[in-house]
Parts: structure tokens; C-alpha cells; sequence
């Protein structure tokens, strides 16, 4: 079982279409590479920030190939998160058996 606490699990958030992203991802240097994950990490951390209480959740990483991320969150949280601005989906990772 994955989480810090029992009823979190893991889910992926991919964002909507962002010029910004767009533009940094354009960028094939390693100082454009290096932007990106600070932009992506950014603002991935300032939406949770935003929706979710402190402390609530856990970020695992960013995603620079697609601008999502995975944190590690309540059913209700990822609800939140749903309909939180400039979210454009919400999927809870499917355990491979």
C-alpha cells in the first residue's frame, strides 16, 4: 500500500494547455531544460498550495514530457483538485497486477 497515511493513494494531475510550458519546452538547452522543471515544479507546488491544505498531501514528482505531476492524495482531495483552475485531469494511478 502506497501513502502516508492510509486513505491517500497515488494520482496524476495533467494540466491544460499553457502557452509558457509551450514555450520553455521549445527550448532544447540545457539552461531551457533547467527552466522548465523549475517552472513546471513552481507551479505545480503553488496549485496544490492553493487547493489543499498544508501537510495533506505529497508530491512526488513533475512531469516535464506532459505538465502534470503525481501526488499522493485523499478521493476527496483529488476532487478538489478536479475542479481547481487550469486542471485538466485528474486520474488515480492504476496498480499493475
Amino acid at each position: 500500500m502506497m501513502g502516508s497515511s492510509p486513505n491517500t493513494e497515488l494520482y496524476f494531475v495533467f494540466m491544460n494547455y499553457d502557452p509558457e510550458y509551450q514555450r520553455l519546452r521549445a527550448n532544447r538547452t540545457k539552461r531551457g531544460a533547467n527552466e522548465l522543471d523549475l517552472y513546471l515544479s513552481k507551479k505545480h507546488d503553488e496549485l496544490l498550495k492553493s487547493t489543499l491544505e498544508t501537510g495533506s498531501y505529497r508530491k512526488t514528482l513533475s512531469l516535464v514530457i506532459v505538465d502534470g505531476f503525481a501526488v499522493e492524495i485523499t478521493a476527496d482531495q483529488a476532487n478538489a483538485l478536479r475542479s481547481a483552475n487550469g486542471v485538466r485531469l485528474v486520474e488515480k494511478n492504476q496498480e499493475v497486477a
